[in-house]
Parts: structure tokens; sequence; C-alpha cells
């Protein structure tokens, strides 16, 4: 059994933060998974959507840290769909459920006819497959553990979605603030999609990670929720801050500490 699963940070996020189960459709097959954490006087949380081939709860380590900090946090997981229109609409009855003002977000194949086999092989492929340290094997581990529970119509919805010719035209969200987040070793995202990703947003803050592969919120957490954090900075003391305003000083003094320690090790 994995090293994550049974490590007592999962057991006690599993046993203290609870999956919510929320329809939101006419069809009440349609069941959107999440675990909302931190204070519910915040309106506008950061909220985190699963890659292909994970679930909800692989966020937990950014779940436990960032609402001990004072921020409320959710993390999703969507049901079938089959097309981004149809995901945009659920998505947005969601948050009209939770009564939600913004929120701070941190991504045609015929694949509804594959097996679920043939599906899971697919994803896996991206898997790093040489050697790597300890921790992200872990979380290789770990991910895999959380594939296997997805079934072939959420594997399927989420690989035709994924493959979809569609992205989020740059002039729209000129004026919303992005960082994009990367790694410098090896991960499923190739240098051109990469490089075309700091084309479409040459304004967006870039965070770099020296190693983390394809799953950086699981073996090097520390550093992608001090990222996460200085994001959100720009956002207290307005109506748009994830976090508890009784929070922000010490959280503010944190984050500066950690982004010193950051930029001497880059150094």
């Amino acid at each position: 059994m994995g090293e994550i699963k049974v490590s007592p940070d999962y057991n006690w996020f599993r046993s203290t933060v609870p999956l919510k189960k929320i329809i939101v459709d006419d069809d009440d097959s349609k069941i959107w998974s999440l675990y909302d954490a931190g204070p519910r006087n915040i309106r506008c949380p950061l909220i985190f959507l699963p890659p292909v081939s994970g679930t909800a709860d692989v966020f937990f380590r950014q779940i436990l840290a960032l609402t001990g900090w004072g921020y409320r946090v959710i993390a999703l997981q969507y049901p079938v769909y089959w097309d981004h229109l149809e995901f945009c609409d659920g998505f947005r009855k969601l948050l009209d459920h939770l009564q939600l003002d913004k929120f701070i977000r941190s991504l045609f194949y015929s694949f509804w006819l594959m097996p679920s086999f043939m599906l899971k092989k697919i994803v896996l492929g991206n898997f790093s497959s040489g050697p790597v340290d300890p921790v992200m094997a872990d979380a290789i581990d770990f991910m895999v553990d959380r594939l296997e529970s997805l079934g072939q119509s959420e594997l399927a919805s989420r690989l035709t979605l994924n493959c979809q010719n569609s992205y989020v035209e740059p002039h729209k969200i000129r004026d919303i603030p992005v960082t994009i987040m990367d790694v410098f070793d090896q991960s499923a995202l190739s240098t051109e999609a990469k490089e075309e990703m700091y084309k479409l947003y040459p304004n967006a803050r870039r965070a770099h990670l020296k190693t983390g592969g394809n799953f950086p919120y699981l073996c090097r957490s520390a550093e992608v929720n001090l990222y996460v954090q200085i994001h959100l900075l720009q956002f207290h003391g307005t109506k748009y801050a994830a976090i508890d305003p009784s929070m922000v000083s010490a959280e503010e003094l944190e984050v500066q500490k950690g982004n010193l320690s950051i930029s001497q090790e880059e150094q």
C-alpha cells in the first residue's frame, strides 16, 4: 500500500474534512463531490480542480496547510460531462448553489467507446517511468490508486474534455491575475506546450519548481502551497480575499520568510 494513503496527514484529512455530494443538474446522475474547508464566511474561496487521473482528495496537503492559515479551500471532483459548455454550465450552477461570489482557481476523440483498462493505459502512459526520488514515487503510487477508483465514464469524460480543441481566450481574462506554476524536470506537458502557454499569457507570473514531475502538489507540497499564498497576497484586504482577515498579518510574515528561503536556494 502506498505511503501517502496510510500517512497520518491523509488519515487526519479524511477523518476531519467531510466529502460532500451535490446535484445541481436536472440529471440526478451528475453528482459533484467536494471537500470544503476553512471559514464559511469567505465568499471567494480557492478552488482546485483535479487532473485527468485524480480525485478531489489529491489536494489534501493544500487543504490542510492553507486552511490552517485561515483560507477557505474547495477541492472538486466533477461528474461526467462531454463538452466544455456543458461542464461550464454545471460548474456555474455549483457556484450558485454554494452561494459564492467569485473564486480563484489554480485545467474530439471517441474515448466513450473505449473500455476502462485502455483509458487507464492512456493516462498511465504519461506517468514518469524513469528513476525518481522516494517522495515522487509515493506521489505516483497514490495517483495510480486514485486512478483505479475512477469509472470508465468518468475517465472517458475527462479525456474527452482534455483533448478537445478549446482554450480560454487570453484577452477575455486580461484583467485577471494569473500565475503559471511549472516544473523543470520531466512531466507530461511538452516543452512546446509550456512555451505556447507562456505566449498566451505573457503577463502571467511564473512560479518555477526545480522538481515535482506531474504531481508537485503531492511531492513538493510545501513549495506549491507557498506559491499559492504568494499569488493570493494581492487579494488581501479586498472583497476577493480567500482568507479570514484576522489571519492576514501572521500569514503574510510566514510567506515572506518562505519566499526569502526559496530565493536563497535558487541563487
